[in-house]
């Protein structure tokens, strides 16, 4: 019977895996030997102008196949130079003294001209935005090393960099295999002691929040227009502050609601006091799905959580449908915030009349595929058991003839 019960579960549940990349550079001397390596990822988040106060967020992510032509490598000063698509730029400058060396800024170039990034941009200036990461104190001959999120942001521009290996003055020709590991990664793997009282009460929560508001929320072109996008839900999001898991509910009546309805992608801002979050949509044309997701938490006490994962793909339904979930779903963004939805419904392209057309079903509301597929799996049962039976009976019947 355990083996019936899970072919049921096997069958009646699924999982979907969010796939990412990394970006890996070496960058060789006039000697032709290592001087620079770098293996990380980043996304981007820039927001703007499409018209008259009209502004869209695109996210983007650095992509693998970059360029190094800039790059340059000198005994107290380096430049790792990454080119990618149509005028897109990203390099990180560093220094060094004797012992160690830093980054002192990363520079990010942006083409506004280029549509394809930046649909129905207004304006065709490239322009840049200067960062100052707080990367220092890095051995030389040792690689820089961090897991964690590093969030920059400057104007309108939020540039996130996360699983970071970074390699400047390379003295050898090959990269070292010594790291020096970020604070953050120091901070967020320390282990406790482990007595008997923190291995039961670690990780610790807050009191369970009752189910949240349903919110409705909806971004017109102007205010002569009815609704472009439409959405309604609840909202709560849980998230890490060191050894607690903390959770918050969005309140609809304190929300501000934002966003903007383009071709190929319309995003949806939510922003109170506590709470930022921007859900970007896609739209492939024949279909839509939740592209990228970009949230901030400012909790009472303690620095503010950021989370931002653009390589989604889900709540997708044909365009001109809406995607429907009124069961709890759960959302992992990153490793430290997750988002719960209940009585979910979007529809971010083809509304018409300012009313959701015909609603895609999540699995877990559709009750029609899983009756069918428990059904087949408990009939599989039910033969195996008596064929089971039938050998065993046989088995008897042909021993007790034995006997006489």
């Amino acid at each position: 019977m355990f083996w019936c019960a899970f072919v049921v579960l096997f069958l009646a549940l699924g999982n979907e895996l969010h796939l990412s990349h990394a970006t890996e550079v070496s960058v060789n001397n006039t000697e032709n030997k290592l001087c620079l390596y770098a293996n990380l990822m980043v996304n981007f988040s820039v927001t703007y102008e499409v018209g008259v106060n009209k502004s869209e967020t695109v996210l983007f992510v650095l992509p693998e196949n970059v360029t190094t032509e800039g790059s340059t490598c000198k005994n107290t000063t380096s430049t790792l130079k990454l080119g990618f698509g149509d005028g897109h730029s990203w390099a990180v400058e560093f220094t060094k003294d004797n012992k160690t060396y830093q980054v002192d800024s990363i520079v990010f170039t942006y083409n506004l001209n280029d549509s394809s990034v930046f649909t129905n941009s207004t304006s065709n200036e490239t322009k840049s935005v200067t960062a100052k990461p707080r990367i220092t104190n890095v051995g030389v001959d040792t690689y820089y090393s961090c897991k964690s999120e590093n969030v920059q942001r400057v104007e309108s521009v939020t540039q996130t960099l996360y699983d970071v290996t970074l390699q400047a003055f390379v003295t050898n020709g090959s990269k070292s295999d010594t790291d020096t590991v970020c604070a953050a990664d120091l901070t967020s793997t320390t282990v406790a002691p482990t007595t008997t009282v923190t291995t039961t009460a670690a990780p610790t929560s807050t009191p369970t929040l009752p189910t949240p508001t349903t919110g409705n929320y909806s971004i017109a072109p102007d205010f002569n227009s009815t609704a472009c996008l439409m959405a309604t839900f609840g909202l709560r999001i849980g998230f890490k502050q060191g050894d607690k898991v903390e959770t918050i509910n969005l309140v609809p009546s304190a929300t501000n609601v934002s966003g903007a309805c383009g071709v190929n992608s319309s995003n949806l801002t939510l922003t109170s006091d506590t709470i930022k979050i921007m859900f970007t949509f896609s739209n492939d044309s024949k279909k839509f799905h939740l592209h990228a997701l970009n949230v901030t938490v400012k909790p009472a006490t303690g620095a503010a959580v950021v989370a931002v994962n653009t390589n989604m793909s889900i709540w997708a339904a044909a365009v001109g449908s809406s995607y429907m979930c009124n069961k709890e779903q759960t959302l992992t963004v990153t490793e430290t915030l997750t988002l719960y939805t209940f009585k979910l419904r979007v529809q971010p392209f083809g509304v018409e009349k300012g009313e959701f057309a015909t609603a895609h079903e999540c699995s877990l509301d559709d009750t029609s595929i899983l009756i069918p597929v428990i059904v087949g799996a408990a009939l599989a049962c039910l033969i195996l058991i008596v064929v089971i039976a039938y050998v065993i009976g046989r088995r008897k019947t042909y021993v007790g003839y034995q006997t006489l």
